[in-house]
């Protein structure tokens, strides 16, 4: 949806700048923060409390640093009355992308999701980590969900490059082979 990645831009990039502009302030922290208040935004309950025209900006920041997890700072309630009074609580997750965004491309770092069929343990994950940090030429955030559709292998996703070596992709490039 490029309308709201467009709406988000601003939002993301102010929040950055702010961010790197104060001293003292950890971006890894403003992430966490950040992702917290995607989160939150992405519920359809809030949206319908924030798109009710009853209902205050002030009662729905209350009710959003209500439902965080832990005390807010004061950069990220300023950041939140901003959001909310522009009316913008809908493009708080991809506000929160293009933040991470920002912060990894500060770090030199990426984000990847590993799809796997079955856990991962501590070592694998290590090393799976290692072989994929030189294939994709960059330092990587892995996480891991598990997908029992692959049968087998992984599929790891960096952005918009995907990497699928699952015994699922092999399936279908057989199946397209014999097809054609």
């Amino acid at each position: 949806m490029a309308e709201l990645a467009t709406i988000a831009r601003p939002y993301a990039e102010a929040l950055y700048k702010a961010c790197t502009d104060q001293a003292g302030v950890d971006l890894n922290g403003a992430t966490a923060w950040v992702d917290e208040l995607a989160a939150i935004a992405a519920n359809p309950q809030l949206r319908q409390l924030a798109d009710n025209p009853k209902v205050t900006g002030e009662q729905v920041f209350d009710v959003i640093v209500g439902v965080a997890r832990s005390a807010l700072p004061d950069l990220a309630k300023n950041f939140l009355r901003t959001v909310i009074d522009n009316g913008r609580v809908q493009a708080l997750p991809e506000i929160a992308v293009q933040f991470r965004t920002l912060v990894n491309r500060s770090h030199g770092t990426s984000d990847a999701v590993v799809y796997s069929a079955f856990p991962l343990d501590a070592g694998a994950l290590t090393d799976v980590g290692a072989t994929l940090e030189k294939r994709f030429g960059r330092k990587l955030n892995l996480s891991v969900q598990l997908d029992e559709t692959l049968i087998g292998g992984v599929r790891v996703v960096v952005g918009d490059e995907v990497l699928d070596t699952s015994v699922k992709a092999r399936l279908e490039q057989m199946k397209a082979a014999l097809t054609a």
